[in-house]
């Protein structure tokens, strides 16, 4: 039987495989993030049932793109990296870059994404969204500016959410913005998710008016003791 991976050397089925290592292996989050090309947000998000839901697992070494030595290594030796075993198959020519293909379906979903992207992560250029989203300029140019058609009705969203990216490609764009203004991502993130942190830990301001819904009873109140007055008189 051919092995199932490709000549640039990653697996056809990274999820599928990642979710048969997380059931059926000792493997660390970050060993099978580096195997599969995903991140250990996705790794931890698939193990959570957060993402993937009903995806079934696909065992790598059926399809020769692992060896059962060499997971043995690794489940053995938590900072050791898994090895995708070689092809026995000849070069394929690869097709060369071009604009990203976005199905019908998601096309709908890129000025959410730029939305997103404009808002969270503004050390992202233009040219790296239009690569991560497979849009165009002008577009990014009229979200930013609000004057996209569907304007009113943006609702910023993760692009990896939507499929239009991974979370790999959404993180190396992310952390070349940030080193091409001369800053550390690694600090930027800390100090972002410090920040998150706080904001979620922080109590709600409690509003007196909502407990009513907004609505002033005592004109109604007083109106009500002035009926049952009136009745009493009669």
């Amino acid at each position: 039987m051919a092995t199932a991976v490709n000549m640039s050397g990653q697996l056809l089925m990274p999820k599928a495989t990642a979710v048969w290592l997380i059931e059926n292996t000792a493997l660390t989050f970050r060993q099978i993030a580096e195997f599969t090309a995903l991140t250990e947000i996705e790794i931890e998000a698939l193990a959570d049932g957060e993402i993937g839901r009903g995806l079934v697992g696909r065992n790598p070494m059926e399809s020769h793109e692992l060896t059962q030595e060499e997971l043995e290594r690794c489940q053995a030796d938590p900072s050791a990296n898994l090895k995708i075993a070689k092809s026995s198959l000849p070069p394929v020519k690869t097709r060369a870059k071009g604009p990203r293909y976005t199905p019908v379906s998601k096309r709908g979903d890129k000025p959410d994404a730029i939305a997103y992207i404009l808002k969270h992560n503004s050390e992202i250029s233009d040219a790296q969204i239009c690569k991560l989203v497979g849009t165009t300029k002008p577009t990014i140019t009229a979200v930013r500016e609000r004057t996209h058609p569907n304007t009113p009705n943006l609702r910023p969203r993760h692009p990896a959410e939507l499929g239009l990216c991974t979370w790999q490609e959404y993180e190396k764009a992310s952390d070349k913005g940030l080193k091409a203004q001369g800053k550390d991502p690694e600090e930027v993130k800390a100090q972002r998710l410090a920040e998150q942190q706080a904001s979620l830990s922080q109590p709600e301001e409690s509003d007196d008016s909502s407990s009513s819904g907004g609505f002033d009873f005592s004109n109604f109140l007083g109106d009500a003791q002035k009926f049952s007055s009136s009745s009493e008189e009669d």
